[in-house]
Parts: structure tokens; C-alpha cells; sequence
């Protein structure tokens, strides 16, 4: 499983997610939320944490793990569209202390996650070659 680099990949979105969570829970990095915003990025950085760790340990089946990390980067999506129109509501402009770096998280994970599924392409591909020659 630590031998393939997309575990790696997977490990890290899991990592990220995890800190966006307990960032988003503590008020910390400047992503400051109440109320219904609150739950909705709560709910959805832990249901990326949840599908990262699941995609994660499902190394066995290549095509599972592909479709989960295809539902997380669609997540990481809205996560981050959630971010961008937030961000651009909060008044104050540039100046608004409620900015912070905590909106790059997204940005991170949906970079690993498409090289994640590079890797498993990959994978996939020379497991079909491999199957040709037999």
C-alpha cells in the first residue's frame, strides 16, 4: 500500500482535510463562519476526510479508489466555489481579516487528487498491459 505513490497522494488530501477541519472548527487561518455556513463546511470537510481515508485504505481495487477520489475532487470543488463565494461576500475587500489561507487547502487537494488518479491510471494501465502478454 506505502509503496504506491498515489497512497502518498491520497495520505496527504487526508492530512489537508484534516487540518481544514479542525482549522475550520477552531476559527483558525481566518476562515471565520456562523450559522448555516458554518455546518455546511463542517459537513463537507468531514465527508472529504471520510472518502480521502476510505480511498486510502481501498488499494486493493483500482477502480473503486478512482471513482472515490473522483467524488472527493468534486467535493474539493464545491468546498472551494463555497470559499471563493464566501470570500467575495465578506465586506472590507482585500483588508477583511476573515480572508485567510485557510481557502488554498481546496486548491492543495485537488491537486494531489488528480495526481492521485494519474497514478492509479497508471497502475491500471500496466496491469492491462501485463494482463495482454500472458
Amino acid at each position: 500500500m506505502i509503496q504506491r505513490i498515489q497512497s502518498v497522494y491520497l495520505f496527504l488530501v487526508a492530512l489537508l482535510s484534516a487540518v481544514l477541519l479542525l482549522g475550520v472548527y477552531q476559527k483558525n487561518w481566518g476562515l471565520v463562519f456562523e450559522g448555516t455556513s458554518l455546518m455546511v463546511v463542517l459537513a463537507e470537510s468531514t465527508f472529504t476526510l471520510i472518502v480521502a481515508i476510505g480511498s486510502l485504505f481501498w488499494y486493493r481495487n483500482r477502480q473503486h479508489q478512482f471513482v472515490l477520489n473522483r467524488l472527493n475532487l468534486i467535493a474539493q470543488l464545491f468546498l472551494l466555489g463555497f470559499f471563493v463565494y464566501r470570500s467575495l461576500n465578506l465586506s472590507g475587500g482585500a483588508q477583511a481579516p476573515e480572508k485567510g489561507v485557510g481557502m488554498l487547502i481546496p486548491i492543495f487537494s485537488i491537486v494531489f487528487l488528480v495526481l492521485a488518479n494519474r497514478a492509479i491510471k497508471k497502475d491500471e494501465d500496466l496491469v492491462k498491459s501485463a494482463d495482454r502478454l500472458r
